[in-house]
């Protein structure tokens, strides 16, 4: 007997495999590192779970945005960004007592606005952002597994080139909570926020007539079985991201990263295979020369990408879509390899990608977390054009 059309045909070769592999390295973590490492492991497996079955990617939502006003996706990350904020402004300005937590804070300068523009342009050409690559190569696509190699070499590359841009002019830090407050902070982040919700909505409704809800997702199925094997509504994604971001805030004791374990693991593996690292500075001191010379397993950031992809696994068996038929062409592994340069290497000069520069700026009241925005954005137009003139995409609209 067939089983019913509601009930997705999960993979049990991918699903269970996944799930021992993520109680083993629990294990192991919990014996030789710490419980803390094992807590950060479990959140970054569900936000690979979150971000695999909601299909929350910043990459392929600006893309739409720019090609066809279709705004879904940018309005939840724009209601993500709001979620979080109303949880990390009173943290981060110690609101409760006893706690020591810390802000994504960066410099307002030119290596932000060149990194995140270079990085807009990359995501474009490389088909993911920093969550968005992870959560794709553990849904089995072999073209971001090539996007995510080079995204390794390029933030290593990019870390030893960032002590040179990081003289170049810039504002320094400059902290909205510091400077207003954390409530007038709040109140001026979610007025902005609201107001570019409403500039994309309202882009969506004059080239279609309405706008696409949140709530809308394909399929007729309960909402437990939706829970489960997916697909989730975009709203869904934001909610979950947003608990899952407050989980990491307190359990790290900072915003959810990605990519400095990029340049860790190429680091460290350069120098594995004989590669003299001596000059290379951003290595040499603070917490990338302690990272260095202790486990990945002992990165905050390193285990919870760990655990995206495994969490992006399991959800892609439970959802029956692990590794689709994709027909990879030249131009497809020339773009990765291109694109993944210019992610690795703009998230460095940025000091993050879309969730550790971006999204953990906008939510700590960090400037350059605006600043990201805009140029990440504008470079991401620029990407868009190339995809076009690559023939990976058909003209913009």
């Amino acid at each position: 007997m067939s089983a019913p059309a509601s009930v997705t045909r999960y993979e049990p070769g991918v699903v269970f495999p996944a799930l021992l592999g993520i109680m083993a390295l629990a294990l192991f973590i919990n014996h030789d590192v710490s419980d803390r490492q094992v807590l950060l492991l479990l959140i970054g497996s569900g936000l690979g779970f979150s971000l695999f079955h909601a299909a929350f990617g910043f990459a392929g939502g600006w893309r739409l945005f720019i090609r066809e006003r279709r705004s879904a996706a940018i309005r939840a990350q724009l209601l993500l960004a709001a979620l979080v904020s109303l949880a990390f402004f009173p943290l981060l300005s110690g609101a409760v007592p006893g706690l020591s937590l810390h802000g994504a804070y960066a410099p307002v300068g030119i290596s932000v606005l060149v990194g995140a523009f270079l990085f807009g342009i990359g995501m474009q050409l490389g088909g993911g952002c920093g969550s968005g690559t992870l959560f794709t190569v553990g849904g089995g696509h072999v073209k971001m597994l090539v996007t995510l190699v080079f995204f390794v070499i390029g933030s290593v590359i990019g870390s030893v080139h960032l002590p040179w841009w990081a003289q170049l002019p810039s504002l320094g830090q400059v902290s909205l909570l510091q400077g207003f407050g954390w409530p007038l902070a709040l109140a001026l982040q979610l007025l902005l926020l609201a107001t570019l919700y409403q500039l994309a909505t309202d882009a969506e409704r004059r080239r279609f007539g309405n706008h696409e809800p949140l709530t809308r997702c394909r399929g007729q199925r309960s909402p437990l079985q939706r829970l489960v094997f997916g697909p989730w509504p975009v709203l869904w994604g934001a909610v979950g991201l947003a608990l899952l971001s407050l989980a990491t805030l307190l359990v790290a004791h900072h915003p959810w990263s990605i990519t400095f374990a990029f340049g860790l693991w190429g680091t460290k593996l350069w120098a594995a295979l004989g590669g003299d690292i001596s000059s290379w500075s951003y290595w040499s001191h603070g917490y990338a020369a302690t990272a260095l010379g202790r486990s990945v397993l002992a990165d905050a950031t390193s285990i919870m990408d760990i655990g995206i992809i495994l969490g992006a696994i399991a959800a892609a068996g439970l959802a029956g879509r692990f590794a689709p038929a994709d027909s990879i062409r030249r131009r497809d592994i020339l773009t990765a390899i291109a694109g993944g340069l210019l992610l690795g290497y703009g998230a460095r000069l940025a000091f993050g990608c879309n969730i550790g520069g971006l999204l953990a700026g906008l939510v700590s009241g960090s400037l350059h977390g605006w600043l990201w925005l805009a140029s990440g954005f504008t470079g991401s137009i620029i990407g868009v054009y190339l995809r076009q003139g690559f023939g990976l995409d058909k003209a913009v609209n």
